[in-house]
């Protein structure tokens, strides 16, 4: 019985409300049905009353064609406004090339806490990113949250996957790269950055970094801060992109960066053995040690020297 009277109830107000949505085509077939009936029916009208309700059905179909024009209006402005919208999302990507790459780099990193970085080895990152990040969060007196994903210097596989990918770039692009790229260059990149993660942490106490390794070789390379998203790639003939915090893709791509990383190996740099201005090869080999990240056993003192230079002393790769 409620059910019933529920239901009734809804029909009711369906009713009413479709009724007030077409009032004017309502009010003009109820007088013209009203004004036929009694005519058929052979009651005497009177002409006035026939030309008042002529004209009541008249008013009422004018009513509803001003209201079926306005509703086409506000149709047509809610389009043009979607229509804005699809155009403002078209811009949320900017394309940069050239110096004006390096000045959206520079303000995105002279104005954030926090930094999202995701890519092969992260030699730019240790050359310029990094010692910029931390030296502004010093001067600025502000906490630094950064966030690395790198190729897995332990997984040969991934390595020598990611050797031959900037290999390819390099010859088809016609170009001689001071050192190849192989499998045991992009170990000992990856294993540099995670070296300087360790030694600027010990130097910011306001600095939170966290270290991922991933075994899925990158083509782009990601770098977010607080205001922006900048997606780069070794081949200098395409363009790079910019997206700005306020945009939906800046949104997808943190929700996908941090998808990447829940895949990824994540290296608890909480505990690390503590390293010198200049770390030796033993602080460096007990520290890898202590992540369980050990250094091949191949590798000289020479090597292992060269991935400190490679960790303090990073040349920024693309200065022309």
């Amino acid at each position: 019985m409620a059910r019933r009277t529920t239901e009734l109830g809804r029909g009711i107000e369906n009713a009413v409300g479709w009724t007030i949505r077409n009032l004017d085509g309502v009010v003009a077939l109820g007088a013209a049905l009203i004004i036929g009936a009694l005519d058929v029916f052979g009651q005497q009208i009177d002409d006035n009353v026939t030309s008042g309700a002529t004209l009541l059905v008249l008013a009422a179909l004018v009513f509803g064609t001003l209201t079926e024009r306005r509703r086409r209006v506000s149709d047509i402005r809610t389009a043009m406004t979607g229509t804005k919208h699809a155009l403002e999302d078209l811009t949320m990507v900017r394309s940069l090339s050239g110096a004006e790459l390096e000045r959206a780099l520079d303000r995105a990193r002279l104005s954030t806490d926090r930094w999202v970085f995701k890519g092969g080895t992260g030699t730019y990152l240790r050359a310029v990113t990094l010692p910029v990040c931390v030296r502004e969060a010093q001067r600025q007196r502000r906490s630094l949250a950064m966030k690395i994903d790198i190729v897995n210097p332990a997984d040969e596989q991934a390595c020598a996957a990611y050797a031959r990918f900037r290999q390819t770039f390099a010859h088809r692009l016609h170009v001689v790269p001071p050192e190849a790229w192989s499998a045991d260059r992009t170990r000992k990149e990856s294993f540099a950055t995670v070296l300087a993660a360790c030694w600027y942490q010990q130097r910011l106490d306001t600095l939170e970094i966290d270290v991922y390794l991933s075994s899925v070789v990158p083509t782009l390379r990601f770098d977010l801060s607080g205001s922006c998203l900048i997606i780069t790639q070794d081949d200098p003939q395409r363009v790079n992109l910019l997206v700005e915090r306020d945009r939906p893709l800046y949104d997808y791509y943190v929700t996908e960066l941090h998808q990447s990383r829940e895949q990824a190996h994540h290296l608890d740099l909480s505990r690390t053995e503590p390293l010198s201005e200049e770390p030796t090869v033993d602080e460096v080999l007990r520290l890898f040690e202590g992540l369980a990240l050990p250094l091949p056993a191949a590798f000289t003192d020479r090597e292992v020297g060269d991935i400190i230079d490679k960790a303090l002393h990073a040349e920024n790769p693309y200065r022309r």
